[in-house]
């Protein structure tokens, strides 16, 4: 099976990042939606490129070791570092969205990007761990192509002896057409050599990329932090307005008994004041 860079989903501009910003224009629950889903295909996928990844990985250096399988895990491993670094944006793109009306659909979206951001943390460090076990081993093929092209640290050592010998060989008449013969294995050693260089830097780049995802990722798990607190200082703080509203109410009421009270007693007094009146002209008259 190839996996060619279009398996990879190389986009028409020659990458292979497939992010959309967020729709400032849209609903932010409906948005809020869009990105959880597109974040957790992504880990999704991620999980799964780890996994070929390793197996690549395991070939490497063994009989199954070739250019093929080398250029493969070159391609899948970028990537997988550019979905990271999309997911990376998902995760603060949701960070970004306004508020929730109501508590509840606010504490679900808390709890949604925690689990999200876990689930990211998890894979990115399997992820970077593999990355690292396969540069160490990019590396140490590295060496041993350039010591056996002659052209590593130590050109006095057994190279030398061979180089000397093929020199002496080409002074022989029956040798003379192998000079360019050598001349083209040196040169297809050099394309080689240039092309695993080019690589490892590549993947010496990518796994930068991943810390700088961490650093990112742990920003944003403060910030969720701080978040949090504020929406609890929110709520306390709510609480207490709520306390304080409904001990007014409960003076109010208080007060409004007691005016009832007082308006009762005094009907009564001038009822009694009218009747004493009345008793007194009346008795007066007659």
């Amino acid at each position: 099976m190839s996996y060619g860079k279009g398996d990879f989903g190389l986009s028409e501009a020659g990458g292979y990042s497939t992010y959309q910003s967020a729709d400032t224009g849209r609903d932010s629950s409906s948005e809020f939606t869009r990105l959880s889903q597109v974040t957790s295909s992504n880990i999704q996928k991620i999980t799964q490129n780890v996994g070929s990844i390793q197996k690549m990985v395991n070939k490497l250096g063994t009989s199954e070791d070739n250019h093929d399988l080398r250029e493969k895990l070159h391609d899948l491993q970028h990537y997988t570092n550019q979905l990271a670094k999309d997911t990376n944006k998902y995760l603060k793109d949701l960070q970004s969205l306004p508020p929730a009306v109501s508590d509840s659909d606010q504490r679900q979206r808390k709890m949604q990007k925690e689990r999200l951001t876990g689930e990211f943390t998890s894979v990115l460090n399997n992820f970077q761990s593999i990355q690292r076990r396969a540069a160490e081993k990019e590396k140490e093929e590295y060496a041993r192509a350039r010591a056996a092209s002659g052209r590593g640290a130590d050109l006095k050592g057994p190279y030398a002896e061979d180089r000397d010998q093929h020199l002496i060989s080409l002074e022989s008449p029956g040798s003379r057409g192998v000079p360019s013969q050598m001349m083209l294995e040196e040169e297809v050693d050099m394309e080689a050599l240039r092309e695993r260089e080019t690589a490892l830097r590549k993947l010496e780049s990518d796994i930068t990329d991943v810390n700088q995802i961490f650093k990112d990722l742990a920003t944003m798990v403060h910030e969720q932090g701080e978040m949090v607190d504020s929406i609890e200082a929110n709520v306390e703080s709510a609480g207490i307005h709520v306390d304080e509203g409904n001990t007014q109410l409960r003076q109010a009421r208080d007060y409004q008994k007691r005016a009832r009270r007082k308006m009762v007693i005094f009907v009564i007094v001038l009822l009694i004041v009218i009747a004493i009146v009345a008793l007194i002209i009346y008795l007066s008259v007659k």
